[in-house]
Order: C-alpha cells, then structure tokens, then sequence
C-alpha cells in the first residue's frame, strides 16, 4: 500500500531532524548521559517535527543499543515501538480525549511498572485541548510521577496551557524550518523517490509551506502524483497560487492604478483554480520583496531568487513610493485576516484590488501618505526629506541674529518668524527621563518654534522615522508642555539648502490656480 511521503521519510534519529539543531541535540545529549526529564514540553508551528522528536525520543529513552543518544532502530524494543507491538509507549490525541476520566485512566495505567521497555511513556498531542478539570488531573501526576514513567506533551497552542503545568516541563520550542533546510531535504527525498526536482520548484515548495516539513512534503506528494518531473509551473498548479509572472502583471496593474486589467487577471486566476487567500499572500510576500528592493542595498542577502527576479523586482520597485508599498502591505494584510471570514473569495479578492487600485476609496494614514506621495510625484515637485513639514526659511542662519528684545530669530516669508526655542535644553532633560530612545536621538540637536509648529534640528537621520512612531512622537510633544506649557506640533528641521523652500502643497493651490485661470 502506498504510504504519503511525509510518513514515509518522517526521521528516524535525532541526525535526520530537519532544521530543529537547538532540540535534537540537547534532547540526544540527555538521552546520553542519563538526564532524562521526567515530562517535556515541545511547542511550535505544525509540521515542524514535534511529534517525530517525541517519537525518536520515545525509543531512544527504551533503545537496548542507543547511538549517540539516538535510537539504533534495530533491536527489538525499537521495532517493537514502531509496529505498536510494545504497548509501554502510548500515543493519546488530547483533542478526542480530552475528558477529567480519561486522564484518571492514563493515572491508574502509569502505576504499573512497563511490561517491556525500561520506562512507559506517554506522548499527548494537542494537549492545549484538555478541559480544566483534565489537566488539574494531569496535575498531581506530573509533581509525583514514578520514576518509570516519561510525559512528553505537544502543543502548538501553548498560551492555552496553565501556569502550573508549564512549570513542571522542560520545555522545547521549534522554530519554523527555514527555506533552504526544507529544500534540502526535499531534494534529498526526490532523488531517492526517482523523481527529478529542480532547485526553483523545491524552494518554491519550501517557501510556500512557510516552515513547515510536513507540508512541504504534502505538496511534493501533490506534484509527484501529476508528474515525476516537478517544475515550477507544476507547483504552481498543485499548490493553487500564482506564479511570478502573474504577480508581476498584478503590481503592474495597481501602479498604473489600471482597475479594469487586474480584476480580469483575478478572474483568470480564479478560473484556474488559484486559491485567492493564498493569491493575496503572494501578494504580500511580492511586494515584500519591492520594499526590500526599495530600501536596502544587500538585496540578494534578504530576497531568495533567482537572479533575474531579483533584478525585475528591482526596476518594479522603481514605479512605486515607499509610501504606496507599506500602504499596500497593510491592505494585504488586512485582507488576509477578511479571508478567513468570508464565504465569496472571489468577490473579496475583487474588492481587494479595487481598493489596491484606488487609495482614494481609504482613510488611514497609510493610505493618505500614499496618495500624497503620488500627487506630488504626479506635479513633479521635489518631496522634502522630511517626514511633515517644514520651515519656510529665506536663508538658514547658524548664527541667529538677536532682535531688539534680544530673542534668537531668523526672519521667514511668512507671518511668522521662526525663533529659537530655549527651553529645549529642559525638554532634553525631561526625555531622558521619560523616553530614553528619544533622548539618545536628539543628543546635540536644537529646536526652533514658528507659530504652532516646533521643528527639531539634527544631523541625526533616524529621528525622522521616530517621528512616525506615535509612542515617541507624543512623548516629546508631552516633554514641550511640561517645560514651556504650550502645545506644539513637531516636525523635523531640513536644513540641507540655503535657498528658499516652498511647501509642496503650496506649489499644489497655486498650480491648480494656474489651470483654472486657463480654462477661463
């Protein structure tokens, strides 16, 4: 009978666990000197191998002949575990019987000594599912358990578990299984199943299983059933998503803000049956992958892709503000939580990209940086390198000239005058006591005031991020009202060029007052 792959090559010893180094060789180390706990706790993502651990750890604890505390899987205890012939592991689903009388069963079995084996071991999965009434049975047993019994509990909830219970375990947490192991290993499995996998298609798989091995090997399985050569666009069609062709096409569409061509490329996805939760994680992950190219240099460290991939997400990257990524990054992502509730993915995946299309249909923050961003792209202005605004200055003056009443000005074109503040040494000392990360920012910097507006000057870049950030935004704005008593909107100071700036927006009424007189 044909077994799936993932129970086929589940591991054997704690050598062929994939990508968990941090369990295995602790686990394996105890196995050989003799500590052995008597109750573990493993947690994580699915399939990322902690019932197989708990398995391996189960032989290796009754082995007659472990190996560097691995099981042999040779001698008759360990063949014995695997058939089900040695009854002194027992495996229990906490999801079907997860009732206060089947713990007190399991308590009542786990005073008998083991028939054949040199400890009982009981292996629980799921055990977050328990009611309250179970694990305060589980309780008692876990403070006092005989000195032949081993518990080995799994759990990929493991915030559902009570505090008394996680204090008696040791506890082992299984990361997910990064990319290039998962692809290894898929590598490894098709040559021994004859099967030809290229590079690309494994670390397509790899990627798209998002660390977890079991299902990394489910969709080989998928793949290998339709051709036992497995390409891309093979994976592809078994797994349901799009391919990068078709994400490319879709970033392409909603920077042209072409409505019309990507709700017809979701329809011809759609047609061919690609799952339209996973088409808006692609998404996600696509324009990831144009943030990354955005904003850092080392791309090919951060991006894993062929070449000429990354060279395209390069040049894509160039079409979009970095306002209109994060802001299409957080449509995305909201998206991906409304797909779990809705029942028409179709019609959510429509309403999806008319949103991606059309900024204009959206209120936040992100959305209206990102529709500011593009006017100002749109009327060829040059975007000031500050987050909000800044001073209308005439001429930037690094020694301010003092006036009649002997305050620190430098004279502006408009109404108001931009002063300098001289209470920012106070609000520097009251930072350091109520936000330090601020206060490391802003060491050597001064601030000026012009009207309602306070703009802080710094050669440090950073500070502009930090401002984005309302946490640290308000705590300087809260700094300036203790000090003076006054509240001030705060905005960074450029002063980069000593010629007279004008506010974009400006540039935007006066423009728009241009075009209407020549209508007229």
């Amino acid at each position: 009978m044909y077994r799936a792959l993932y129970r086929k090559w589940r591991p054997l010893t704690f050598d062929d666990v994939t990508g968990q180094p941090h369990v295995t060789d602790t686990l394996s180390h105890e196995v050989a000197t003799g500590k052995l706990s008597h109750a573990y706790l493993f947690t994580g993502s699915r399939g990322t191998g902690k019932t197989t651990c708990a398995k391996i750890l189960s032989k290796a604890v009754n082995c007659l002949s472990p190996v560097n505390g691995s099981p042999c899987n040779e001698c008759e205890i360990c063949k014995g575990i695997d058939s089900g012939a040695v009854l002194d592991v027992i495996e229990i689903d906490a999801a079907s019987n997860n009732g206060v009388d089947n713990i007190r069963d399991l308590r009542e079995e786990a005073t008998f000594t083991p028939v054949k084996a040199k400890f009982r071991v009981y292996i629980i999965d799921e055990v977050h599912m328990l009611s309250i009434g179970a694990f305060n049975a589980l309780l008692k047993i876990l403070e006092e358990p005989p000195s032949y019994v081993v518990f080995i509990l799994a759990t990929t909830e493991v915030h559902k578990l009570p505090a008394t219970i996680l204090s008696r375990c040791q506890r082992f947490d299984f990361h997910h299984i990064p990319p290039e192991d998962i692809s290894k290993r898929l590598m490894y499995v098709a040559k021994q199943e004859n099967l030809t996998l290229s590079a690309e298609s494994a670390m397509m798989i790899a990627r798209y299983a998002d660390g977890a091995l079991r299902d990394a090997l489910s969709l080989l399985d998928s793949c290998s059933a339709k051709t036992d050569n497995i390409t891309p666009d093979i994976v592809s069609s078994c797994a349901g998503i799009a391919g990068k062709n078709h994400l490319f096409k879709m970033a392409d569409f909603i920077s042209a803000k072409d409505t019309s061509s990507a709700i017809n490329l979701v329809s011809d996805l759609h047609n061919s049956s690609c799952n339209m939760e996973r088409l808006c994680i692609e998404l996600m992950e696509h324009f990831r992958n144009l943030m990354i190219s955005k904003t850092v240099n080392n791309v090919e460290n951060l991006i894993i892709a062929a070449n000429e991939d990354i060279e395209h997400y390069k040049k894509q990257s160039s079409q979009f503000s970095l306002e209109a990524i994060l802001n299409i990054l957080t449509v995305l992502s909201n998206a991906v939580n409304d797909f779990k509730k809705g029942i028409d993915r179709k019609l959510q995946a429509e309403m999806l990209i008319v949103r991606l299309c059309t900024p204009s249909l959206s209120s936040d923050n992100s959305s209206i940086l990102r529709r500011i961003a593009d006017l100002e792209s749109g009327i060829h202005i040059n975007r000031p390198s500050v987050t909000v605004s800044q001073p209308i200055v005439e001429k930037e003056a690094e020694t301010p000239v003092k006036t009649e009443t002997q305050k620190e000005k430098i004279q502006t074109s408009d109404s108001d005058e931009l002063t300098r503040f001289k209470s920012w040494p106070e609000v520097l000392g009251i930072l350091k006591e109520t936000c330090k990360p601020v206060s490391g920012l802003l060491s050597g910097s001064s601030a000026y005031t012009q009207g309602s507006k306070l703009f802080i000057k710094t050669d440090n870049a950073a500070l502009v991020q930090f401002l984005n950030i309302p946490l640290y935004s308000n705590a300087i704005i809260d700094a300036v009202i203790k000090s003076c008593g006054q509240k001030y909107s705060v905005s960074v100071y450029n002063n980069d060029t000593e010629k007279k700036r004008t506010d974009p927006l400006e540039n935007l009424v006066k423009k728009i007052d241009e075009y209407k007189k020549e209508r007229e």
